[in-house]
């Protein structure tokens, strides 16, 4: 197995919403805000080669929305999906699963693009299985008027249209052992319902991709949690939960929203879980 990170481009969010009820003199000590209160923002995907199998999880938001879009997002940095892919040598096609965390529109938006004749949509990853669950899935396509606004039916129901959609199974527990695709799942329902975390062995390692669920570093105490939350007082016990787990089993961390933060280890302390090591997806993935 061998594992890449493919930085599908950077934005900006605002940091009271991506904090919520915490106030801005705590969280800008690790997330600092430029004059706008926009803070720095990743989209930071993870590709798994795993014998015949190339899997990409998450995609960013793709690039097929209009200016006005973008706008509010503020784009910066040079990198996108294809270049990144390019850097270890890979091309969109040969993409064989795509694995979405989750259906709001900076996860799974470069899952779908424009046809040639821009008259429709067609899957991004033409030989790629898109991977979901039902109960997300349903979550998505019936929206609350909370998130209505984050799942674009551009970038889902065309998912289905293509015959490649697919739906991993649900856990008994938090979490679904040995997955159809070869990794671990953590189930999380404070974000969004069904959120699924990726937990991959490798190397003696376990990687754990955490979505929305740990969304920068500067979102380890437990209260710090995004006001784009749902459910955000279940959110405060499974981040309880999995940052446990990963402080006792010394889990890595790899973090796709904290722009300048790759991979973290964490630690227990009397303050609760909090930050131990800083990594570079280099130094862990290589």
């Amino acid at each position: 197995m061998h594992l890449y990170p493919i930085n599908a481009g950077n934005f900006k969010l605002d940091g009271g919403a991506m904090f919520g009820v915490v106030p801005k003199s705590l969280w800008q000590k690790t997330n600092p805000a430029d004059q706008n209160n926009m803070i720095d923002i990743a989209a930071r995907c993870l590709l798994i080669e795993d014998g015949n199998r190339l899997i990409l999880v998450d995609t960013g938001m793709g690039n097929k929305q209009s200016d006005k879009f973008y706008g509010y997002y503020f784009l910066w940095g040079n990198d996108t999906l294809d270049s990144s892919l390019k850097k270890y040598g890979f091309h969109r096609d040969d993409i064989t699963d795509v694995f979405m965390t989750h259906l709001h529109f900076d996860h799974c938006g470069g899952s779908i693009q424009w046809n040639a004749d821009r008259t429709g949509y067609e899957p991004a990853f033409k030989n790629a299985h898109f991977w979901s669950n039902k109960d997300h899935w349903k979550w998505a396509t019936e929206p609350n008027r909370r998130e209505k606004a984050s799942f674009l039916k551009e970038n889902i129901l065309p998912i289905k249209d293509s015959g490649c959609l697919k739906f991993t199974a649900l856990p008994t527990d938090n979490i679904l052992k040995n997955s159809e695709l070869g990794f671990d799942i953590f189930y999380a329902n404070g974000h969004t319902d069904k959120q699924m975390i990726p937990m991959i062995k490798y190397k003696g390692k376990t990687i754990c991709f955490m979505a929305d669920l740990l969304p920068t570093a500067g979102h380890l105490p437990l209260p710090f949690v995004m006001g784009y939350d749902t459910r955000p007082l279940l959110t405060l016990d499974e981040k309880e939960l999995f940052l446990n787990m990963a402080a006792d089993l010394s889990y890595f961390l790899f973090l796709e929203h904290d722009a300048h933060n790759e991979i973290i280890t964490v630690k227990h302390t009397e303050k609760g879980v909090r930050l131990n090591e800083v990594y570079t997806c280099k130094q862990i993935f290589n």
